[in-house]
């Protein structure tokens, strides 16, 4: 994982990046704030590498109040948690992106295998492909 200048050109020989929290992250959380409209969060990051698929770990916000250090970030409220959720399901209404949404309710080995086989599909789907722009 990594930013910067250097990621683009790695990108373009063929190396594969694996990134947490791409520009989608941003959009929804900015977006949930009030007075932030989603289209104007998303202008930015337009144009970026489109990434070949992006994986969304869902967890009920109450499921997730309950596991240990819930609250200790400044994001991790339910209400918020509930209107950056409403963001990503927006986001996700784009058929230009390719969304996999993952049940994050499960055991961590469950999410893991899920999680690494949707990565290898992906990558090997995009070996040829050449690489999108973001939201153009």
């Amino acid at each position: 994982m990594g930013t910067g200048a250097s990621d683009e050109g790695e990108v373009e020989q063929g190396i594969s990046l694996v990134v947490d929290r791409y520009a989608f992250s941003g959009v929804a959380f900015t977006s949930a704030k009030p007075g932030f409209d989603l289209d104007w969060c998303m202008n930015p990051d337009v144009g970026l590498p489109k990434p070949d698929l992006v994986m969304f770990l869902q967890l009920n916000p109450s499921e997730a109040a309950q596991r240990g250090q819930f609250g200790t970030e400044r994001y991790e409220t339910s209400v918020f948690q509930k209107a950056v959720q409403q963001k990503f399901e927006l986001l996700m209404k784009d058929p230009s992106v390719k969304w996999q949404v993952i049940d994050a309710a499960r055991n961590i080995e469950d999410v893991h295998t899920d999680i690494k086989n949707h990565s290898v599909n992906a990558i090997n789907a995009a070996e040829n492909e050449p690489i999108g722009e973001l939201w153009k």
